[in-house]
C-alpha cells in the first residue's frame, strides 16, 4: 500500500488570502509520486475544536489555517494505471474533521480503487459573509462558501495530477458522510463544478441554505439565525462595519473561539446562496434547475437511526446509574423506550425523505436519469451489562463509515457497537463491493438488486444482511409524518411539538412557515422550550449529555 500525505494542492488561505478562492501554485505541475511518499508535517488539520476522537487531538482551539492539503491512498502497482478515483469528502458539520481521520487501506485493497482525502477551511474560515469581504471582491472572492471552493479546488487538482498516481481522471466518484454528504449535493448544485466528477455519493447529507442576508444578519434582524457573521464580530467587540483588512488581522484561532461561544438553539449560517458557488436561488431549487445538472449517476441515502447518535447520549432520553461504583462507567437505560422509539423513527425518516429523496426528486426534475436510493439499517451489535446498544446506538448516523474503511471505532464501546462476526464482515463487503463497483461502472449492484429511484415510486435499497437486505418502497412524507406525530397519544403535547418543530426545521430548509400554520402545535414557542429543558438538565445534571 502506498500512502502519499499532505500533498499541497493550493496556496495557504492565510493573510491576504483569507476568505478568498484558493489560489493553485504558479508554476503547478504534476507531483512525482515517488517524492511524498513519507509524512511532512505532524497535522495539517485546519482551525476548528479540538477533538481527540475525531483525530484532531489537543485542548481549545487547534490547526492551522495553512491546512490546504490531500492525501492519496493507492496500491502498490498503481504506476502507470488508469484505476477509479475515490474522492473522500469528510464530515463534521463543516465545523470540524480532517482528511487523515479515516483510513481507507481495506477499500483500496480489496477493490483496487485510488483514494484522495483533504481538508477544507472549515466554520467562520470557510464560511464567511461580510459586505466588505463580498462587495469589495470580485470573481471568485465574491463568494461567502469559501469552503466549497476550496473542494472544488481539490478536484481540479485530481484532474490535473492524478494519473501520476495510477488513477484515471476521467472517472472520478466523490463521496461523503453528513456535511461530506452535504457538500457532495452542494457540488451536484454548483455552477462552478462541471467536468470536475463524474459520480457521486451522498451518505446522510442534508440540503440547507442561508441566504447572504441571514448570513450576516444585521442587527440580528432574523431571530432563527446564531453564530452569524454579525453576532461573531459583535462577540469579538468589532465594529461590525469593519473594513475587509481588519477582518483579516483578526487572530484566527479567536475567531474560531468567539465562534463557539454563540451557542444556544437556531439555525447556523454555513453553506449560503452566494450567486456564486451556490446559485442565488439557493440549494434546493439549484438540485433541480437544469441549468446546473452534471447528470451523473448519483447514490443518496441515510439511516435508519440517524439521531441516536446524538440523543442515545441526551440526558431527557437516557437514565444513568452506578450499581457497582463510580469508578465503573454507568449504566445508561432509555427512560421512555415508545418514546424514543417513535422519536428516533421518525426524526430518522425525515432525515431520508429532506435529505435524500427530496434531493433526488430535484435531480430528476433537472434531467438526472441514473438515481438511487438507500437506507442503511445495519444494527447487529452487542448488548452488555451496562447498555443496550442495539435500541440505544442501533445505525446511527455514522456507522455506515466503518463498512467502508474496515476500521471498527467507536470509542470504548466499539467491541459491542460492531462485534467480531460475520454479519460484520458480510456488511463491509456488501458496502464496499457497491459502492467501488459504482465508482468503475456507474452500476448500483446489490445480491438483490437496486432499482433506479423514481419520484413517483421512491423504491430503495435496504442496506442490511441476510434476509434483511431487500427492496422497498419509501411512502413517507413530511405531512405523513406530522400526521404519524399527532397520532401518538403517549406523548405529551409539548414533546409531540417539539418532534414537530425537529421534523420541519432540521437536516432540510427550516420550515417556520409549515410549523406555524400547523395547528396541532399553534402557538408553541420551541425555541423557548428547549432553552427551558437545556437550563433545567444542565441545572440537574450539569449537562445535558450523560458523558
Amino acid at each position: 500500500m502506498l500512502t502519499y500525505r499532505d500533498i499541497p494542492y493550493a496556496q495557504p488561505p492565510v493573510g491576504a488570502l483569507r476568505w478568498k478562492a484558493p489560489r493553485p501554485y504558479e508554476n503547478h505541475q504534476a507531483v512525482i509520486p515517488a517524492q511524498l511518499r513519507t509524512d511532512t508535517r505532524d497535522t495539517v488539520a485546519c482551525i476548528q475544536q479540538a477533538y481527540d476522537a475525531g483525530g484532531v487531538p489537543g485542548e481549545g482551539i487547534v490547526g492551522t489555517e495553512d491546512c490546504l492539503y490531500l492525501d492519496i491512498k493507492a496500491q502498490e502497482d498503481s504506476a502507470g494505471s488508469s484505476k477509479p478515483v475515490m474522492v473522500w469528502i469528510h464530515g463534521g458539520g463543516n465545523t470540524s474533521g480532517y482528511k487523515g481521520f479515516y483510513n481507507f487501506d481495506e477499500l483500496v485493497k480489496r477493490e483496487d480503487v485510488i483514494v484522495v482525502t483533504f481538508n477544507y477551511r472549515l466554520g467562520p474560515l470557510g464560511w464567511f459573509t461580510h459586505p466588505a469581504i463580498q462587495t469589495g471582491q470580485e470573481g471568485l472572492d465574491a463568494a461567502s462558501n469559501f469552503g466549497h471552493l476550496d473542494i472544488i479546488q481539490a478536484l481540479k487538482w485530481v484532474k490535473t495530477n492524478i494519473r501520476a498516481f495510477g488513477g484515471d481522471p476521467e472517472n472520478v466518484t466523490i463521496f461523503g458522510e453528513s456535511a461530506g454528504g452535504h457538500n457532495v449535493l452542494a457540488l451536484l448544485a454548483s455552477p462552478l463544478s462541471t467536468g470536475l466528477f463524474h459520480k457521486a455519493i451522498s451518505q446522510s447529507g442534508y440540503v440547507k441554505s442561508a441566504t447572504r442576508e441571514q448570513a450576516f444578519n444585521r442587527d440580528r434582524a432574523d431571530s432563527t439565525m446564531r453564530r452569524t457573521s454579525w453576532d461573531l464580530l459583535t462577540q469579538l467587540q468589532v465594529d461590525p462595519a469593519a473594513e475587509a483588512d481588519d477582518l483579516r488581522g483578526l487572530d484566527a484561532k479567536m475567531l474560531y473561539h468567539a465562534f463557539y461561544e454563540l451557542d444556544g438553539e437556531g439555525d447556523v449560517p454555513l453553506t449560503t446562496a452566494d450567486g456564486v458557488v451556490i446559485p442565488s436561488e439557493g440549494f434546493m431549487a439549484a438540485l433541480g434547475n437544469p441549468q446546473y445538472a452534471k447528470r451523473v449517476p448519483v447514490i443518496a441515502g441515510a439511516n435508519r437511526d440517524e439521531v441516536t447518535l446524538w440523543l442515545g447520549m441526551h440526558r431527557y432520553f437516557i437514565d444513568t446509574t452506578y450499581p457497582f461504583t463510580k469508578l465503573l462507567p454507568p449504566r445508561l437505560t432509555i427512560k421512555d423506550p415508545k418514546l424514543y422509539s417513535d422519536w428516533i423513527r421518525i426524526r430518522s425518516a425525515a432525515w431520508k425523505v429532506r435529505g435524500a429523496d427530496e434531493p433526488l426528486m430535484q435531480l430528476q426534475k433537472a434531467g438526472y436519469e441514473n438515481l438511487y436510493a438507500y437506507r442503511f439499517d445495519w444494527d447487529d451489535q452487542e448488548s452488555s451489562f451496562f447498555a443496550d446498544f442495539p435500541k440505544i446506538i442501533g445505525a446511527a448516523h455514522g456507522t455506515d463509515i466503518a463498512f467502508l474503511t474496515g476500521a471498527f471505532q467507536y470509542g470504548p464501546v466499539s467491541r459491542w457497537v460492531y462485534p467480531d462476526s460475520p454479519e460484520r464482515e458480510q456488511m463491509m463487503t456488501l458496502m464496499m463491493a457497491s459502492w467501488a463497483e459504482f465508482a468503475r461502472s456507474s452500476k448500483a449492484i446489490t445480491p438483490v438488486g437496486w432499482p433506479k429511484f423514481d419520484a413517483d415510486s421512491r423504491r430503495f435499497v435496504h442496506l442490511d444482511v441476510n434476509e434483511a437486505l431487500r427492496v422497498a418502497q419509501d411512502t413517507n412524507t413530511l405531512e405523513s409524518l406530522l400526521n404519524q406525530i399527532e397520532g401518538l397519544d403517549h406523548l405529551a403535547r409539548m414533546e409531540a411539538c417539539l418532534l414537530g418543530w425537529e421534523t420541519l426545521t432540521k437536516v432540510g430548509q427550516p420550515d417556520y412557515e409549515r410549523f406555524s400554520s400547523w395547528s396541532y402545535c399553534s402557538g408553541f414557542d420551541a425555541l423557548a422550550v428547549q432553552e427551558q429543558i437545556k437550563s433545567s438538565l444542565i441545572a440537574e445534571f450539569g449537562s445535558t449529555s450523560v458523558l
